[in-house]
């Protein structure tokens, strides 16, 4: 097929135009936001569409529309330019030798491609290692020349790992690999994979805010915040000061999912900064390239047994977003955004796509920019999510056994983060949360996010008597059926290895005690390595609040601990209300028997992400004397019927015995 003439392309835009000033009819009243933009000349025009016109519009701006001076609709194209990644291959012979004299190990690696080359990444069986690479090329064989000096490749048990070496964009028909194994044992190296270019892509900077930081138990969870949805970004940058440290670092994204707001995971990648040979190596950088609907991206830094980063700031670049239409003469054209009813724009445009960007690429083409935004003075400003009924269905907190009070700063979306006491009294899987105002539902959704709060615990040294090898501590919780995940505490001691057991004790429905088990773990510690904290995952979340930690010191000193604290998983209630003197707000909670609610705010998912939400808090439990359900009445009273009616049988056992028994000599 034979490409189409600039000048033929520009005719077929004019003619699409026309026919979509006749086909098309729309009342700007229904758009919320309008921008102007100020075409100087007729022709091919392409504007970058700023962020906070991606941030207005709907994700796929499918409520995107433009308008020329005199009202009429105009078509568009829109255009993301993103990267094209390279490729790789398999090099065409490949050579390992270790020279234990030089100490060196010499890769040989004859590439078999003519395109040029700008990296090699080597496979290898090792575990854990660190190597400075020096990088030569040639084309003959014989005469080398020097490519990359002292880069770092490394692996370590944790999983974080850099085999790639850099080069400069080139070709060679060989490439001779020297690593030094001076400072550590020489690393069998398997093979070799040899990568391409790609296509660049242009970006501009995107300021990051950083809005929340959490020391969750080996892992650091930054809230970064663009201050935009709908963003493509491109990558964010973590500045720290560490001299030296390796990451694992997945990045998130919130989501909402049935009937709450979970994270899900985008992609992971690893920072570092090592030093090789005198020189420092670091890569900062998270590739990310995806389109991210909320204002928010979480980074989850792994520490495993490290402090936590210094972390100064993050940075962050976004690709660019282009609208490119044809204007039929020179003046002031408009661009709507914020309509959340109106159908996707179907233009006739999309064949003609490929040909157009590559004509605007090669030809001048105007580029003007976008005006500020100005509300629509003849739209109805709705507020956060407006189309969401201010209430649902009526309920009975007959019988609910708790609430508290919500106090709310603001109106608009909320967010309430449950507290250990109401937490430990409602539900496993907070099926009987209620939000309650004037005998009415609010709708809410849970949020589970990866945030851990610590609380501090008080424990006790316990002698057994019968076992002196035993060594118990007696661990006392802030409340009963806390929803625990984690418990740790340090020691002092230098050199112990031990099993550790986590229990707790409960009494069965005849009045018997059993020990119930928790979790495990074994613990090692040796003089030389930094102190490592004991962590034990339960299995299960306790019932009591007392919980018991034992080991076996066999032959061996007993080990001392301290700092006992415990770790359990964030949730938070996240729904729209407005502070109300005359009908407060409650928060129902501790009914066994209610079945899980369902709201329909699932349907209004995006506007929920995107809205900006005000931090509520909850008052002192409130015990609302409600009638136990019969089951649970039973459950709690059948001990007590069983030992009465034990007793009542042993009484006239006892009274037939005695009548059997014979009679003493004064009955004679």
């Amino acid at each position: 097929m034979k490409p189409i003439s600039f000048y033929k392309l520009s005719l077929v835009f004019a003619a699409l135009s026309c026919l979509a000033t006749s086909l098309h009819a729309l009342s700007p009243s229904a758009w919320r936001h309008r921008q102007a933009l100020d075409v100087p000349a007729g022709g091919f025009v392409r504007t970058e569409l700023p962020p906070e016109t991606l941030d207005a519009a709907r994700s796929g701006l499918e409520d995107l529309r433009l308008l020329d001076a005199a009202g009429n609709e105009v078509p568009y194209l829109v255009e993301r330019p993103e990267p094209r990644s390279g490729s790789s291959v398999i090099p065409k012979n490949f050579r390992y030798t270790a020279d234990p004299e030089s100490q060196t190990t010499t890769l040989f690696i004859e590439t078999g491609v003519a395109e040029p080359l700008v990296g090699v990444s080597l496979e290898t069986p090792a575990s854990s290692f660190l190597k400075p690479v020096r990088v030569e090329g040639s084309n003959d064989g014989q005469i080398w020349q020097e490519l990359a000096a002292d880069q770092p490749i490394f692996r370590q048990p944790g999983g974080a790992e850099n085999r790639r070496i850099t080069l400069p964009q080139a070709g060679y028909s060989f490439l001779r690999l020297t690593l030094d194994d001076r400072r550590s044992a020489p690393v069998p190296f398997t093979g070799a994979r040899l990568h391409m270019p790609g296509a660049s892509a242009p970006s501009q900077p995107l300021p990051v805010t950083i809005k929340s930081r959490d020391e969750n138990p080996g892992v650091t969870r930054l809230a970064l915040d663009f201050g935009a949805a709908n963003l493509p970004v491109a990558s964010v940058r973590i500045e720290t000061s560490e001299p030296l440290f390796t990451r694992d670092v997945t990045f998130a994204v919130p989501e909402v999912s049935g009937e709450g707001i979970c994270e899900r995971t985008l992609g992971h990648a690893v920072i570092y900064r090592v030093g090789v040979e005198g020189k420092s190596e670091a890569r900062l950088d998270l590739p990310i390239e995806k389109q991210i609907r909320s204002r928010e991206l979480i980074l989850l830094i792994r520490n495993e047994d490290s402090p936590p980063l210094v972390i100064t700031g993050v940075s962050g670049e976004r690709r660019l977003t282009r609208l490119v239409f044809f204007a039929r003469e020179p003046g002031r054209y408009t661009v709507l955004t914020g309509n959340g009813q109106c159908p996707a724009p179907r233009y006739d445009l999309a064949a003609l796509g490929p040909q157009l960007r590559k004509k605007t690429e090669t030809y001048p083409v105007p580029q003007p920019k976008l005006s500020p935004f100005v509300d629509n003075p003849d739209y109805q400003t709705p507020e956060a999510l407006g189309s969401l009924a201010p209430a649902g269905a009526p309920l009975d907190v007959t019988g609910w056994k708790f609430r508290k009070l919500v106090q709310l700063s603001t109106a608009g979306v909320q967010q309430l983060e449950l507290d250990p006491e109401t937490l430990a009294h409602a539900a496993r899987d907070f099926s009987d949360l209620r939000l309650v105002r004037d005998g009415q539902q609010l709708p809410f959704l849970l949020e589970h996010p990866s945030i851990a709060r610590t609380v501090a615990l008080n424990a006790a040294s316990v002698v057994v008597p019968k076992s002196p090898a035993l060594s118990r501590w007696s661990i006392k919780l802030p409340q009963a059926g806390l929803p625990i995940t984690q418990l740790g505490c340090v020691s002092p001691s230098p050199l112990f290895l031990r099993e550790m057991r986590l229990w707790e004790e409960q009494t069965g429905s005849r009045g018997e005690k059993y020990p119930r088990e928790l979790g495990r773990a074994a613990w090692r510690q040796t003089p030389g390595i930094p102190s490592r904290e004991l962590t034990i995952a339960l299995a299960q979340p306790p019932q009591t609040d007392t919980l018991f930690l034992d080991t076996d010191n066999a032959d061996n000193p007993a080990i001392e601990l301290r700092e006992f604290h415990l770790s359990y998983p964030v949730t938070r209630v996240v729904f729209k209300a407005a502070p109300g003197v005359a009908q407060p707000l409650w928060l129902y909670y501790g009914n066994r028997t209610a079945g899980t609610p369902s709201y329909d705010l699932a349907l209004v998912s995006g506007q929920i992400l995107r809205a900006e939400k005000s931090r509520a808090s909850a008052g002192a439990e409130e015990a609302t004397h409600a009638k136990r359900p019969a089951g649970e009445e039973t459950a709690e009273t059948g001990g007590i019927l069983f030992w009465c009616v034990l007793a009542g049988v042993v009484v006239a056992l006892l009274a037939i015995v005695s009548r059997l028994l014979p009679k003493g000599d004064h009955e004679a």
